[in-house]
């Protein structure tokens, strides 16, 4: 092989380029994947003499090689810096935002300064509360995720947060049960697009066989929503000023959401190809180590016959049924979990709301060794939201049998952490399917949005009726847990073979980069773009 690449003088000679179709000794599979060293020039391809690459890929090989193994590394971790923290707390303060109303329901209980009390609402009137948030929701958050590529991550995401912030300080005005059903139907609007926006711009940066670890160490911080019970707990007696500790608890939040939205219209970062913090080398070889199917900033904004086939793929549809089952049986829980805990007669209101901690930290472990369970790529994606949904049931079937105070405590924690995790190492699957800019946008909205139809459904079984030991809640929740299983057990068969070979692509990129080589394959997806497989 030569080591150089040939001169303009002598293009009609034809060199042979070196392509190791054996780049790992791994036994399970990778040895098929090409990989190429990253200090080979690359002439052009008229003057390779080698069969094993493709003329629409001599392009890929040359950009893909642009930095060593080293190199990229030291790219990476600046990509991370610049990126993560940023899109971490703003999925914490999401997830805040959308909560303080489960710890505003028992702040100063039994006060007329209680939410419920002071707007004169019982606690089916409060039920309608999530109802009022979840369908603006459902119905915005797939345009808004189609808006993002638009408008830029920067300016839709703060638009986004500012919006949102802006409604939670009106609830300061509140002064009746319409009042509070417009400012969250208002909340849900806003709010929609940020999550999988996020979603969507990870998939802009890093491959599908890298994500996993990105979207745990984004998700994790949303696990420490639970200081919202901190603050309940901080602000429960603060009623001052003309306003209750509800709605000091809320206005707060909304203050910062909006400080946040104008930190994120600064200084979010893009896209590869905009990010002026970049060389255009690191730019291009950034935007050339993404597999084809990947979205891209070049492409349109709109593509209609994308959006279209999207529609038509039957992947997009499983995933949703598998998100509506889940959200049915699991979100009524999380969403009533302060108000579960404070009807089982745990100590003080106060406490209670301190009790919804343990939950979140057992999420943010599981999160944390089941994400670098996954990152590893030795076991299939999908067996882990699998186990998690596994695990839920069993903590149902066991509270529904045994039910006492303690065991209802116990299934709150154990099942309030396995589902929370569960949204966490569920999307990694999920991304491995998607494909375009359109496609993508529109996938990861459409599942994560109508799949919170359970959001407005599930609600509804932690009923205060059932309280204090809620076995109805649970054996319903079990049926729909079930369901969600059984569709997601039919989503792995079909969805089985691209986990397989992201799986096999990772691995066979962690050898190479070992040998300073980049790794040429990756894996094919069914392609909307062109509806092809």
């Amino acid at each position: 092989m030569s080591s150089d690449a040939p001169k303009a003088s002598d293009r009609s000679e034809k060199v042979t380029f070196e392509i190791d179709t054996n780049p790992t000794d791994d036994s399970r599979g990778a040895q098929n994947v090409r990989a190429v060293p990253r200090d080979q020039p690359v002439p052009p391809y008229d003057n390779i003499q080698d069969d094993d690459l493709k003329e629409d890929e001599a392009a890929t090989v040359r950009n893909r090689t642009l930095l060593t193994s080293d190199e990229e590394k030291t790219l990476f971790k600046r990509v991370d810096i610049r990126l993560l923290p940023l899109l971490a707390i703003m999925y914490v303060v999401k997830t805040m935002d959308a909560a303080n109303v489960s710890n505003a329901r028992i702040m100063d209980r039994g006060t007329k300064h209680n939410i419920m009390i002071e707007l004169g609402m019982s606690a089916n009137d409060y039920n309608l509360v999530t109802v009022a948030y979840y369908i603006p929701y459902i119905v915005a958050e797939a345009p808004s995720n189609l808006l993002l590529k638009y408008f830029s991550p920067s300016v839709w995401q703060a638009r986004v947060m500012v919006s949102w912030g802006i409604v939670l300080v009106c609830h300061a005005a509140v002064t009746n049960a319409g009042g509070l059903y417009t400012v969250r139907a208002l909340l849900g609007l806003f709010e929609a697009g940020l999550w999988p926006g996020i979603l969507l711009q990870l998939c802009y940066w890093y491959r599908p066989d890298e994500i996993a670890k990105r979207i745990v160490l984004v998700t994790v911080l949303g696990n420490f929503s639970a200081v919202s019970g901190l603050l309940a707990f901080g602000f429960n007696g603060v009623n001052t000023a003309g306003l209750s500790s509800w709605k000091w608890l809320i206005l707060t939040e909304g203050i910062f959401t909006i400080a946040l939205g104008v930190v994120v219209y600064f200084y979010l970062p893009d896209f590869p190809g905009t990010a002026k913090w970049l060389s255009d080398k690191e730019k291009t070889f950034l935007e050339a180590r993404l597999p084809s199917a990947s979205p891209r900033s070049e492409e349109s904004d709109f593509d209609w016959q994308e959006f279209k086939n999207t529609l038509k793929d039957y992947r997009l549809w499983l995933f949703v049924f598998v998100w509506a089952f889940y959200t049915i049986g699991t979100t009524g829980l999380t969403f009533y979990q302060p108000t579960v805990i404070a009807d089982l007669g745990f100590t003080t209101v106060g406490q209670a709301q301190l009790l919804t901690i343990p939950p979140a930290v057992f999420s943010c472990m599981l999160v944390l060794f089941f994400g670098w369970v996954v990152q590893t790529a030795r076991i299939p994606t999908p067996s882990v939201p699998m186990f998690f949904m596994i695990a839920i049931e069993a903590c149902y079937a066991v509270e529904y049998t045994y039910p006492n105070i303690g065991g209802v405590y116990a299934a709150t924690t154990l099942a309030g952490g396995f589902s929370t995790a569960w949204y966490n190492l569920m999307w990694p699957w999920r991304v491995q399917t998607i494909s375009g800019a359109t496609g993508s946008a529109f996938a990861i909205a459409f599942a994560n949005s109508y799949g919170q139809i359970g959001g407005a459904v599930g609600a509804q079984l932690f009923n205060s009726k059932y309280a204090p030991k809620y076995t109805t809640s649970f054996a319903i929740a079990m049926g729909f847990v079930g369901l969600a299983i059984i569709t997601a057990s039919i989503t792995w068969y079909f969805t089985g073979r691209v986990d397989i070979e992201t799986r096999k692509i990772r691995r066979a990129r962690i050898a190479a980069a070992k040998e300073n080589k980049a790794v040429l394959d990756d894996v094919e997806v069914k392609d909307v773009r062109s509806n092809r497989v």
